[in-house]
C-alpha cells in the first residue's frame, strides 16, 4: 500500500461568518459548525472555545485529540466504519491540517479525562500546548449514562475534524510525505538483506469505558491481526476511552504515531518494515493469554527478526505487555517494549506491574508519578470542578487561587507510551 499524506501548516484559528483556509490561516463559521455536529438527543449543550499556543489558558477535563483530515484520492473517507463506509484505507492521498486538533472536553468519568495547559510548566509536558485547539464542550442530558455520554461526545469530535478537514480537499499542500509497505513476499525480494523487522500495537480494551476502535469495531471483540501501517495514518483507528490522561492515545496520536512514522523512516535503509500487528489489552487472563499466543504466533508468521511493542495505560495492562514480550522474544523474535513508568512520586517503586527477564530492552516515557505544580490560568475552558478526583490528582490538588497540584497522570499526552512526548532522556 502506497498513501500520500499532503501536510497544509496552519498557523492560526479565527472565527468568521464562513469557514475556509487563506494563508494558512483556519476561518471557522462557529454556527456551521455546531449545526454539522450537534442534533444528538443526548447532548443539551454545546460550545466550542479556541485555544492557542501561549494563552493563559486551561482545558479540562479533555476526552480527545483529534487532527482533521480528509480523503483526497483512493477508496475509503476518514474514520471507516464510523462516518465512511466500511472501505479498506491506506492508499491514495490524504491531507491534514497540522498544527491544529479538535479537542472534545467535559465531564464524562471525571476521574480519567485530562488537562491541556497553553502556557506555562504544565504545557511543557504536553504535545497538545503547540497546537492551535478547536476546544468542543458537550453537556449530557441529565440521566443519561456515562457510556452514551461518551458516544455522542466521541461522534461530535470526529464529525467536527472531518468538517474542518474538508476545507483542506482542493487546497495545495506545502509538504507531501510518501509511506509505502509492499506485499510481504514482494518487500523480502526488494529487501533481502535487510532484517525484517514489525510493530506490535496494543489497544486500550478493558472495557467499560477503556475502548478503542477499528474500523468502526470495538477492539475488545477482535483477535489480534495485520494492519497496514498507512491504514492507521488514514484514521482505521479512533480513540473511544477514558483512561489515565497521561498515556492513553487520544486519536490524533492514532493519525500520527511516532513509532510507525520513525519505522518509515529507516524502512528500506536499515531494515525492512513489514508491518503492524494490533492487539488487545484484555482483563481476564484467558483472554489475554488468547491475545498473547496470536500475537506471537503472527511475529513468528511473518518471519520477523525483532519488533517494537508498545502499550496502551498502566497496571493491568503491564501484564499484557510482558506476556507479549516473552511469548515473542520464545519465537525466536527480539523485542523492544515502550512504556511509562509508575514509580510513585520518589521514584523508588516498582515501574511495572509485571517483569520479566526477557524485557531486557525497554523504552520509558516517564514517571506518571511526578508532582507538577500548575500554576492559575486567566481562562478555564470546560471546568476544574473534577480535578481533586481526576487520576494524579488528590484532595487538595486544587487551590484556591486557582493553581493545581498534581501527578503528571493528569497532563494529557505526558508519558504517551508510543513516545508522542515532550519529554526525554539525557545520558551523564
Amino acid at each position: 500500500m502506497r498513501l500520500e499524506l499532503g501536510n497544509i501548516f496552519i498557523k492560526d484559528v479565527q472565527f468568521s461568518d464562513a469557514t475556509k483556509i487563506e494563508n494558512g490561516v483556519l476561518y471557522i463559521d462557529k454556527e456551521e459548525l455546531l449545526a454539522t455536529v450537534g442534533g444528538d438527543e443526548r447532548v443539551k449543550n454545546i460550545d466550542v472555545e479556541l485555544a492557542h499556543p501561549g494563552e493563559e489558558v486551561r482545558i479540562t477535563p479533555v476526552k480527545d485529540v483529534i487532527e482533521p483530515r480528509v480523503k483526497v484520492e483512493g477508496p475509503g473517507g476518514m474514520f471507516p466504519g464510523v462516518l465512511s463506509k466500511v472501505d479498506t484505507v491506506g492508499t491514495g492521498r490524504t491531507h491534514a491540517l497540522k498544527n491544529v486538533a479538535v479537542v472534545t472536553a467535559g465531564k464524562i468519568v471525571g476521574f480519567q479525562e485530562g488537562i491541556i495547559d497553553m502556557s506555562g510548566p504544565g504545557a511543557e509536558y504536553t504535545p497538545f500546548s503547540k497546537l492551535h485547539n478547536i476546544v468542543i464542550i458537550a453537556d449530557p442530558v441529565d440521566g443519561i449514562k456515562q457510556y452514551d455520554h461518551e458516544a455522542a461526545v466521541r461522534m461530535i469530535g470526529l464529525k467536527a475534524a472531518q468538517y474542518l478537514g474538508e476545507f483542506a480537499k482542493n487546497l495545495e499542500p506545502e509538504e507531501i510525505k510518501y509511506y509505502e509497505t509492499e506485499p510481504l513476499l514482494e518487500s523480502i525480494k526488494k529487501y533481502p538483506d535487510l532484517p525484517r523487522v514489525g510493530y506490535v500495537y496494543m489497544l486500550q480494551t478493558q472495557g467499560l469505558l477503556h475502548d478503542t476502535y477499528v474500523y468502526g469495531v470495538d477492539a475488545k471483540k477482535i483477535i489480534p491481526t495485520i494492519l497496514y501501517p498507512t491504514e492507521i495514518f488514514d484514521g482505521a483507528i479512533i480513540s473511544g476511552n477514558c483512561v489515565s490522561a497521561c498515556d492513553k492515545n487520544p486519536t490524533y496520536v492514532h493519525q500520527n504515531n511516532s513509532i510507525i512514522e520513525d519505522l518509515y523512516e529507516k524502512h528500506g535503509k536499515e531494515y525492512n518494515f513489514v508491518g503492524v500487528i494490533i492487539t488487545n489489552e484484555n482483563v481476564y487472563l484467558a483472554d489475554k493469554e488468547r491475545s498473547s499466543n496470536w500475537t506471537a504466533k503472527l511475529c513468528k508468521y511473518l518471519g520477523l527478526d525483532a519488533v517494537i511493542v508498545s502499550q496502551e495505560g498502566f497496571g493491568n495492562p503491564d501484564t499484557d505487555l510482558i506476556m507479549n514480550c516473552k511469548k515473542i522474544e520464545n519465537e525466536g523474535v527480539k523485542t523492544v517494549i515502550v512504556t511509562d513508568e509508575y514509580a510513585g512520586r520518589d521514584g523508588a517503586s516498582q515501574s511495572l506491574a509485571d517483569a520479566d527477564p526477557k524485557a531486557d530492552a525497554v523504552i520509558t516515557n516517564g514517571n506518571a508519578n511526578e508532582v507538577i505544580l500548575l500554576p492559575p490560568m486567566k481562562k478555564i475552558i470546560g471546568t476544574t470542578q473534577y480535578v481533586d478526583t481526576i487520576a494524579g490528582g488528590f484532595d487538595g490538588s486544587l487551590r484556591a487561587d486557582g493553581s493545581i497540584e498534581v501527578e503528571i497522570q493528569a497532563i494529557t499526552g505526558a508519558t504517551n507510551e508510543t513516545g508522542f512526548v515532550r519529554l526525554t532522556a539525557k545520558e551523564y
